[in-house]
């Protein structure tokens, strides 16, 4: 395996994190997680998009109302649709954190994008969030056309956890018989929950995202009961991936999640499911969000576009 340095860009955020204490992972540093990474997100991201039309409104789900948030990059009809799940270990992250990129890939693919602010643990542990994700999924698959949406033309993605919830709804998809989906993002995914690969050996301390979290994110997770061996947690670890939708699967070297995102994607093309898999040398986790602090965050944008448009037929 050739190894490339670490990115300077990567460098200089792992520098000031570490030098602040590294990242929260207690139940007591709940809050201080997510405003951590509501400030990281502001301080990375850059100045929001502006976007032609924004809506918030609820949709319907198991144990009352789900929150989303629709971005629609122009006035046409018939758009093209990307159901988001946005990451940060089921615990922290909302649709405000990540809307900056969620406008982004809105303009850039040209496509309706469904932001879904899905319940979190602790206090909603497994599987509340996973409902929530997969409810706002067969909405939109039913009502695209109540918000210039095609329901013929959906995807599911997201990051870290979000990439988690993504897979697993795509599986969901497969096994109900829909929706049926363009494509799956999985945007460097969280697929096992073991986390005892060798990138978490090798990266799982002092490149922003930590073994120590990862653990604490599952313990919050699953601390209903919730059983790690169950697919709907580790979706790597399920008995089949064959007829789920085509996949981008992105990863970064430097994230203690590269393995199990990798060993995601080899299980997808092994089975026969159209993959493209992307690794960012010298990159770290959460690169993908922070559009102003890294220029390969900008790449994998267009990368993505670019994934989405062929996937939906638009690409020109």
């Amino acid at each position: 395996m050739i190894t490339v340095a670490l990115h300077p860009q990567a460098q200089t955020l792992c520098d000031l994190v570490n030098a602040m204490g590294g990242a929260s992972a207690s139940d007591d540093q709940l809050q201080e997680a997510r405003d951590g990474l509501a400030l990281l997100t502001a301080g990375g991201a850059g100045a929001p998009q502006p976007i032609a039309y924004l809506e918030d409104r609820s949709v319907p789900g198991l144990q009352g109302d789900i929150p989303v948030r629709i971005y629609r990059p122009s006035s046409d009809d018939g758009l093209p649709i990307l159901v988001w799940l946005h990451g940060g270990g089921w615990t922290i992250g909302s649709v405000d954190v990540h809307d900056p990129i969620t406008r982004a890939i809105a303009n850039a693919a040209a496509c309706i994008v469904v932001s879904v602010d899905y319940r979190l643990a602790p206090e909603h542990p497994f599987p509340a969030g996973l409902d929530d994700c997969w409810a706002a999924l067969t909405w939109v698959a039913e009502h695209a056309g109540e918000f210039g949406g095609d329901p013929a033309r959906i995807a599911v993605g997201g990051d870290s956890a979000g990439g988690n919830l993504s897979a697993v709804c795509a599986l969901l998809a497969r096994d109900a018989g829909g929706p049926r989906l363009a494509m799956q993002l999985l945007v460097y995914p969280a697929t096992d929950a073991a986390s005892d690969t060798e990138s978490y050996r090798t990266n799982g301390e002092g490149y922003l995202l930590e073994l120590k979290q990862m653990r604490w994110f599952y313990d919050c997770y699953t601390r209903n009961g919730g059983d790690a061996n169950d697919w709907r947690i580790s979706p790597l670890r399920v008995e089949s991936v064959e007829g789920v939708a085509p996949a981008l699967v992105i990863t970064a070297e430097y994230d203690p999640l590269r393995d199990e995102g990798e060993a995601y994607a080899r299980r997808l093309s092994d089975a026969g499911v159209p993959v493209t898999l992307t690794r960012y040398d010298g990159m770290i986790h959460a690169f993908y969000g922070l559009g102003e602090t890294f220029d390969d965050a900008k790449r994998a944008l267009d990368e993505t576009a670019e994934a989405l448009q062929r996937a939906f037929g638009t690409l020109r």
